[in-house]
């Protein structure tokens, strides 16, 4: 469906990116925000004169998008492999599958834009990392070095 008109991204759930990016270890429990899509974007509870703040997608740094799909790739693929339970085992939300796409796109994500992330690239990737690892310690079965998710864009993750 074309889009027609300015298109505008709601952005008063999210701070700013670009003073620091602040990326917690994801492998202890509990650091994984839970939200959906609409959690993000629609507030019931905000009455509907006080509009909020909207940003034109075009005047959006490029390095801010990126970060945020990163950001929200990490969420998902960490929320899939169960480290937001105490026990990632017994997470009702544990989907090793949908852990792996995500990691991977995360990975071609990450690889394909770490020159334009500067100072924001050392902590992408070491997210990914970390990422990596969990799916791997998390595994029943793990894959070989260099086959599990995303390394075919990041070389093998030890």
């Amino acid at each position: 469906m074309p889009v027609t008109g300015p298109l505008y991204l709601r952005l008063d759930r999210w701070p700013a990116v670009g003073v620091g990016l602040h990326l917690l270890s994801l492998t202890f429990a509990g650091t994984v925000a839970r939200a959906s899509l609409a959690g993000m974007t629609d507030d019931p509870t905000r009455a509907a004169d006080a509009a909020p703040p909207t940003r034109e997608l075009a005047d959006i740094p490029a390095v801010e998008v990126i970060t945020r799909a990163a950001v929200m790739l990490m969420s998902a693929a960490a929320e899939k492999i169960g480290l937001s339970a105490e026990d990632p085992d017994d997470s009702p939300y544990r989907d090793l599958d949908e852990a792996r796409r995500l990691i991977t796109a995360l990975a071609g994500l990450v690889t394909a834009s770490a020159e334009y992330l500067g100072p924001h690239a050392g902590p992408v990737r070491d997210g990914l990392k970390t990422l990596q690892l969990a799916f791997r310690e998390s595994s029943a079965a793990p894959d070989d070095a260099g086959h599990g998710p995303g390394e075919k864009y990041t070389g093998p993750v030890w």
